[in-house]
């Protein structure tokens, strides 16, 4: 399966996060917004998300050592839709500029808001949710 993907995560407490080469970056406890592609094996990427025993390699990585998926979305598509996902969520949420966007010239995939400024934000963009035991 092909597509893009967002992760719902929550950090517990404030804090500062080394992320790679980005450095450290202070962080305010709440709910974030992570938004990827997978056009090789979108569940495998997922999956890889979702562990814990892995190399460091994307900025979320880093982030995900201290936060807590609560969620996953995803739609299946065969183009790269991530960047047009993240310019939607730019323009209703708070964003962390530079990360995970090394690739592209998104000024950020990762998003900052409230739970119902997420909740809102995900359902117009009409994404399927993937079935896991996880809770808010």
């Amino acid at each position: 399966m092909k597509g893009s993907y967002i992760l719902l995560i929550k950090l517990k407490n404030d804090k500062t996060i080394s992320i790679g080469k980005l450095g450290k970056i202070q962080f305010g406890k709440g709910h974030y917004l992570y938004v990827g592609s997978a056009l090789n094996g979108l569940e495998q990427r997922i999956n890889r998300h979702l562990g814990f025993d892995k190399k460091m390699h994307w900025h979320i990585d880093y982030f995900l050592q201290h936060a807590k998926i609560v969620k996953v979305f995803y739609n299946e598509n065969k183009a790269r839709e991530e960047c047009n996902i993240a310019k939607t969520l730019y323009q209703r949420l708070n964003p962390v500029i530079d990360f995970g966007c090394s690739d592209c010239k998104c000024k950020s995939h990762l998003f900052y808001g409230s739970l119902e400024e997420i909740k809102s934000s995900v359902k117009e963009l009409q994404m399927q949710t993937l079935k896991t035991n996880f809770t808010l």
